[in-house]
């Protein structure tokens, strides 16, 4: 494993971290048994630091890390959660979260404690709460060692709460597609300069970049004399970058782990030959031109009042355009709850707005699910869903019966 050092405290961080956002699931919770066999896999294969958060996984998050880690593993890695920064009213809230999440983890001390999601309103207003002084106290007891902050907001306040604050590490989303996007490069180089360490997030942009991805984007990483994968691709370019200490990958698969260990070793620092950023550059316009809304999946947005799944909307939104497929059919059965028993579908939304509040990457949400719903729903969709459920739970039902009958008589 290749390690970054962290010059104010001395720590040797692996290059990839395991983000635990997007662990494995099973029924709708966390598949317990799979994400502790990737996560000891990736612990054991040299990774020494797990993102996770307040929020994540319903909250489950934190308290299956506490699980896992306390059979030995807790001290061979470090670990990184936040505070939930939209829930602190008060000063006492601050002493009130870190308690919590400790007794989740089931740990003495947070390695990297950040504020979570910084705007530079939310950064005055804990400010002004006190919360910085909180920080430094907690830091003086050992119950965090390290302060910084995730960030989602525009360059500009980056760089004032950079300049605000003798942070020691931040957290910004970055990949190719996000060089000039939120912190973007300038914002980068800029928290480096002043001797911030920085983690990233979304290096695949919520799956985007890896997987399958448009046939055009594979047509020009084919021209490459060195075979990789997308994933590959995307995730090597961020640790292209000095200024990078550590990419959290939110890992789900065995495969991912695998790949992602493999490249995370093998991606020095201006390691990428000119030819080979120049594949990028072109990778970049077609994902420009063909992508229609700018989700990474964060699920920041959830849950909507009406129901709506608003991230699986703008994916079959994007994968429409990004594939050239109709998508109608499964959009119909999946969010107009034909297979699923429940309606989840862009048409739903009122304009309440409060989405546009919770994402991070600042989409104008009811906007664009009113064009998700123009494209994909059409009119009379609500008679499409009647008639296609009349149809199709029938097919459905019988399905299941016949399946039952085959399994009771292969018990005979």
């Amino acid at each position: 494993m290749q390690y970054r050092k962290i010059e104010k405290n001395g720590d040797e961080i692996s290059a990839l971290g395991y983000g635990a956002m997007r662990l494995p699931t099973k029924n709708g919770m966390i598949d317990k048994e799979r994400a502790k066999k990737q996560i000891y896999y990736a612990i054991d294969h040299g990774v020494n630091i797990i993102d996770t958060a307040f929020p994540y996984h319903g909250g489950a998050s934190e308290s299956f890390l506490g699980e896992i880690l306390k059979d030995g593993y807790r001290e061979k890695v470090k670990l990184c959660t936040k505070m939930p920064s939209w829930s602190i009213s008060k000063y006492e809230d601050t002493e009130k979260y870190l308690e919590i999440q400790l007794e989740k983890l089931q740990t003495d001390y947070i390695d990297y404690y950040l504020i979570h999601n910084m705007s530079m309103a939310s950064f005055k207003k804990l400010k002004g709460l006190g919360v910085l002084k909180f920080l430094e106290d907690a830091k003086r007891k050992g119950k965090i060692n390290n302060i910084g902050f995730s960030f989602h907001a525009d360059l500009d306040s980056f760089k004032q709460i950079v300049d605000s604050y003798k942070w020691d590490v931040c957290l910004i989303q970055y990949n190719y597609l996000d060089e000039k996007n939120q912190a973007g490069t300038e914002g980068l180089k800029y928290a480096h300069s002043k001797g911030i360490s920085i983690f990233i997030m979304e290096p695949l942009k919520g799956g985007v970049l890896g997987g399958k991805v448009p046939d055009k984007a594979l047509e020009i990483w084919e021209e490459s004399e060195t075979a990789r994968s997308p994933a590959d691709w995307a995730i090597r370019w961020v640790l292209n970058h000095p200024q990078v200490t550590c990419v959290f990958s939110g890992m789900n698969h065995e495969d991912h782990v695998e790949e992602n260990l493999k490249v995370s070793n093998e991606a020095l620092p201006d390691s990428l030959t000119e030819d080979e950023l120049k594949l990028y550059e072109q990778v970049k316009e077609v994902y420009r031109d063909l992508m229609k809304v700018d989700c990474t999946g964060c699920g920041y947005c959830m849950p909507c009042p009406r129901g709506v799944d608003i991230p699986r909307c703008f994916n079959f939104y994007n994968q429409k355009y990004m594939f050239n497929t109709s998508q109608s059919f499964d959009y119909l059965g999946m969010l107009g709850g034909v297979f699923t028993g429940q309606e989840a579908y862009a048409g739903l939304c009122n304009d309440c707005k409060r989405c546009i509040r919770a994402c991070p990457q600042d989409l104008e949400i009811p906007e664009l699910l009113n064009d998700v719903s123009r494209e994909l729903e059409g009119r009379g969709f609500n008679y499409k869903v009647k008639i296609a459920g009349a149809v199709a739970m029938p097919v459905f039902d019988a399905f299941i019966s016949l399946s039952n009958r085959i399994s009771r008589l292969s018990r005979t």
